[in-house]
């Protein structure tokens, strides 16, 4: 029978699967840290460091209880009590030529009767390389069409505009899907739903390798690992100032090491930066805009 545990077993095994091809794909081990909530809950925390990746975390979590006055206030649930459960990832690796990516998979339900899947992938490349890029979303797109031809076009316009950082009139990236409250109101069924969360989590591991390994052996000079400090300044502005998943896991009472997983470790800001002329940090600043169409 298809229940609230029964989805969260199904995301328990896809975080057990994403984490074994990442240590393929990296060379090394997670760290695994189990923590529980104490209104109701907790998790499993996977923290990587290896030889590809810097920093990376896979993060499961299944929490449930009250909706307290403070979610109330910072989300839009409306009910006495939640259940929610998810994957959620970020690796940040060394090299500036390979991209930092985000995957997210979530499921709620609540004592209303309500439920709703929500997630998205997105890539957020330190030199953004057009043809990888394109890759990258063709292959978002295949999955998306398995289940609904509206599906890329609606969440890859979604993921623009969720993606973005108005205060510096750019996006994070090059973008990828996002969505949310899939739910009764989606011509598929609850089934349908999970099966195409879980498909793109299995994608997940796949579209990165094929962006590592056209990254990895890259030559890397100062003025790369520069441009990539500043990179990861702006994923820092975004995950602190507009993620929905931040906040939720702020306000839930969730574990803070686990929420803030998704910061680099080491990031910074110049004052006043501008790149060179008709340099490769121009190009990349020049297309981190809405509304590429990265599939033609």
């Amino acid at each position: 029978m298809m229940d609230k545990n029964s989805i969260a077993g199904r995301f328990k095994k896809l975080q057990d699967h994403i984490c074994s091809e990442l240590e393929n794909l990296d060379g090394q081990s997670f760290r695994e840290d189990s923590w529980t909530r104490e209104n109701g809950g907790g998790g499993r925390t996977r923290i990587i460091q290896g030889a590809v990746i810097e920093k990376g975390g896979v993060n499961f979590s299944e929490v449930y209880g009250e909706v307290t006055p403070m979610m109330r206030k910072n989300t839009e649930i409306s009910a006495d009590e939640f259940f929610a459960s998810g994957v959620s990832i970020v690796l940040h690796p060394y090299s500036p030529h390979i991209p930092i990516i985000h995957m997210n998979v979530r499921y709620f339900e609540l004592s209303n009767g309500k439920y709703w899947f929500g997630g998205g992938i997105d890539l957020t490349p330190h030199y953004i390389n057009i043809d990888l890029a394109r890759s990258f979303h063709l292959g978002l797109k295949a999955t998306c069409d398995k289940y609904d031809l509206e599906y890329y076009p609606k969440f890859k316009d979604w993921a623009d505009d969720y993606f973005f950082l108005p205060h510096r009139n750019e996006t994070r990236g090059v973008g990828g899907i996002f969505f949310d409250h899939l739910s009764v109101d989606s011509e598929l069924g609850k089934e349908e739903l999970l099966n195409f969360c879980v498909d793109l989590g299995e994608l997940f591991p796949i579209l990165y390798k094929e962006q590592v390994e056209a990254g990895l052996d890259k030559k890397i000079e100062q003025h790369h690992m520069e441009w990539q400090m500043l990179r990861r300044s702006r994923y820092v502005e975004f995950n602190l100032v507009h993620d929905r998943g931040t906040k939720f896991g702020l306000v839930s009472g969730g574990r803070t090491e686990s929420i803030l997983m998704s910061m680099p470790p080491i990031a910074q800001w110049k004052y006043d930066f501008h790149p060179e002329e008709n340099s490769e940090e121009v190009l990349t600043q020049s297309m981190l805009k809405k509304g590429i169409d990265f599939v033609l």
